[in-house]
């Protein structure tokens, strides 16, 4: 199944969709206090045309996002000589505000005096609520995998240890297209995941180069911190980061990034200037 999120009465809800037809499965809130039985509820409701909703995060606004740092060896070199990193021992994960999650096609404004850099991801969203898993069954958990884009505030990410301004401007992640469920995509090695700004390829790599597994990840996080339904795991970013370039490159406003996930979609979205931002 492949499930969006969209906005009823400026409400959250989540919805499966087939081609352009949406069939709403209950507000976000509900949805996940029990993604399985949602899923498994009967579907005799109306039907809606996707072109006519406003697309919104498919998880929950309470949602937790985990996102990982230098998880592609590709990466690892571009990490050293940009930020002094080494390679992690362990999942290297850092923390971002749900509230920086956005849909495909939301605009991202500039933050003040920087451009924004690019990184494709796959992430997988949570669908149980899981402490203390083990590498071997930690996957089972996942609800499904979708697109992200970990688009960063390099400079203000480089100035200090913490990078957490740099890892949450305004409107900085987009999430999607559509969550795939595990029943239709089971295993999330070996999926391409690629960046195009302006429609030039910046960024091509494959999950089968992850450092950690999705699994590995999931344990390390729940021997600490219990995972709840639609927690986000975005699970790194391959080599060709903007300012890992030579020279190096950013966004400005007018540019359009695509982040490309095979199997489950594209995610387009137009970088703007902060002054037109309506928030």
């Amino acid at each position: 199944m492949r499930l969006i999120g969209y906005l009823d009465n400026g409400v959250r809800h989540i919805g499966a969709v087939d081609d352009d037809k949406v069939t709403p499965l209950g507000t976000a809130a509900e949805f996940y206090k029990d993604p399985a039985a949602a899923l498994a509820a009967d579907l005799s409701t109306s039907v809606l045309d996707l072109a006519d909703l406003e697309q919104a995060p498919a998880v929950p606004e309470t949602a937790r996002v985990f996102i990982l740092g230098i998880n592609y060896l590709s990466h690892a070199e571009e990490s050293k000589r940009l930020g002094d990193l080494d390679l992690p021992k362990h999942p290297f994960v850092i923390g971002r505000f749900g509230s920086t999650l956005v849909a495909t096609g939301t605009e991202i404004p500039v933050p003040l005096n920087e451009g924004l850099d690019w990184e494709c991801e796959l992430a997988a969203v949570i669908g149980e609520k899981v402490w203390a898993a083990s590498e071997e069954t930690a996957e089972q958990y996942v609800l499904g995998y979708t697109g992200f884009n970990d688009v960063t505030a390099r400079a203000k990410q480089l100035e200090t240890p913490s990078m957490t301004l740099g890892k949450n401007p305004d409107k900085s992640a987009p999430i999607g297209p559509v969550i795939v469920t595990t029943d239709e995509l089971p295993d999330p090695r070996g999926l391409r995941v690629q960046t195009r700004v302006n429609g030039v390829t910046k960024q091509d790599g494959n999950t089968r180069d992850l450092l950690f597994s999705v699994g590995q990840i999931i344990a390390y996080i729940t021997d600490t911190i219990t995972l709840l339904p639609g927690d986000v795991i975005a699970t790194g970013t391959p080599t060709g980061v903007g300012a890992g370039r030579k020279p190096p490159e950013s966004m400005k406003p007018g540019d359009v990034v695509e982040v490309e996930v095979e199997k489950i979609g594209i995610l387009r979205n137009t970088i703007i200037d902060r002054s037109e931002s309506r928030t």
